[in-house]
């Protein structure tokens, strides 16, 4: 079975079509910040502002849907600023849009700081990376090769 061809633009890069849902149509497409940037700023689309206690988690919408490209994937992160500064992060960092996705992409958002943290609509919460995938074929083994690092696991290598 032949697999659908994926969309790139003359730079061979992906393109990801998106919807706006209408509690998103005043916002901007997620974007790119600098030149070299390897992430693009997402903005959370809100009908009330969210305010979460320290430990709380809330999903919070960005009312987007995209068509992934078959073969790509879209990793979802912190943004650093918000991490530093309150303690603002993604409880499953990074987190995976796979390209057969079609629902509205939800950031799982946790308050790590030590203060309430208002959500508004608008703000830039989260930053999307797309990336290639490689789908692996598992094959069962009886052994498998040898390692310096064998068994060594958590803090085997060092501390430092």
């Amino acid at each position: 079975m032949d697999k659908p061809q994926t969309e790139t633009n003359a730079m061979e890069n992906p393109i990801i079509k998106c919807i706006q849902l209408p509690h998103a149509k005043d916002l901007p497409l997620p974007s790119y910040q600098t030149q070299e940037a390897a992430g693009m700023d997402v903005r959370v689309a809100l009908t009330k502002e969210i305010t979460l206690a320290p430990g709380e988690r809330a999903l919070v919408p960005t009312g987007l849907i995209m068509a992934i490209p078959q073969g790509y994937e879209v990793q979802i992160r912190p943004r650093s600023g918000l991490a530093i500064k309150h303690g603002i992060t993604m409880v499953n960092s990074p987190g995976t849009i796979d390209s057969d996705f079609r629902g509205e992409i939800h950031l799982i958002v946790i308050n790590h700081g030590q203060q309430a943290f208002t959500v508004k609509h608008g703000d830039r919460m989260a930053q999307m990376v797309v990336q290639k995938i490689h789908q692996a074929e598992i094959v069962q083994t009886s052994e498998v090769d040898q390692t310096q690092r064998g068994h060594g696991g958590f803090g085997s290598t060092g501390v430092e």
